[in-house]
């Protein structure tokens, strides 16, 4: 008799728990929630997600990986859904305006822990005055034109997921350089998928453009937001934009 897999059937109440919630990350695992070649959360982020204990993930993935739509090594679960593995978009780069993908000489950044704008706090589901880690950053061209200055505040879930973040609390003194330039980097690889949105405004009686960068994970948990002032007069902002191959 020919195995079957969590797609085979419509689900039913009559199927084991597992099995629905291996039908349920297979699902999100074909609408691209998870990329091919992405890493899983971890099982305990799987089981609040899902609502279930870890034991029930634990059996819902052996079903997965059983039928090699999953792979494990010492990094963890990945999909192994066919498709080419998901890269880092060249167009985002931390933070938002970032010139180079080395510092320049003109580039300053560093860290502190304190109350981010309040703006920021609404926008990463901070209460009121709860400190968190903000980014700032500036650059200027050698002759000092085409300033740019950004402003980032991260969220509770992204200094609890990403490890590298999570190092910085205790040195953000607000004075030590810190170039967190693989920030988003440094989040994929804690198993996070990467949505931003960015806006672009341009203020008025000044030839500033003003861009607000929210970036969220595949759960819609708001991770940072940035605001980036640039003088347009002196500078532009280049976007790169990757479409995916036809399928």
């Amino acid at each position: 008799m020919a195995r079957t897999t969590p797609h085979d059937h419509p689900l039913t109440d009559g199927q084991p728990l597992y099995w629905r919630v291996a039908a349920q990350l297979l699902g999100e695992l074909r609408d691209g929630t998870v990329p091919p070649g992405e890493r899983l959360p971890g099982e305990r982020r799987l089981a609040e997600h899902f609502g279930v204990s870890r034991e029930t993930v634990r059996q819902a993935l052996e079903v997965l990986r059983r039928d090699g739509l999953l792979a494990t090594d010492r990094r963890g679960s990945h999909a192994a859904l066919p498709g080419a593995p998901a890269q880092s978009p060249a167009s985002l780069t931390f933070p938002v305006g970032a010139r180079a993908a080395e510092p320049c000489t003109g580039d300053r950044a560093t860290v502190a822990w304190e109350t981010p704008p309040p703006e920021h706090a609404a926008a990463l589901g901070l209460a009121p005055g709860r400190a968190t880690l903000v980014h700032r950053y500036a650059s200027a061209s050698a002759d000092g034109s085409g300033r740019r200055t950004a402003v980032t505040s991260f969220s509770a879930v992204a200094l609890a997921e990403v490890e590298e973040l999570a190092r910085y609390r205790d040195r953000a003194d607000g004075t030590a350089s810190a170039q967190l330039r693989r920030a988003y980097d440094w989040m994929r690889r804690a198993g996070l998928t990467l949505h931003h949105r960015d806006t672009i405004t341009r203020l008025p009686d000044t030839a500033s453009v003003r861009v607000v960068r929210r970036v969220h994970d595949q759960y819609t948990r708001p991770l940072e937001i940035t605001d980036l002032l640039v003088d347009a007069r002196q500078d532009a902002l280049v976007y790169e934009f990757t479409q995916p191959a036809a399928s």
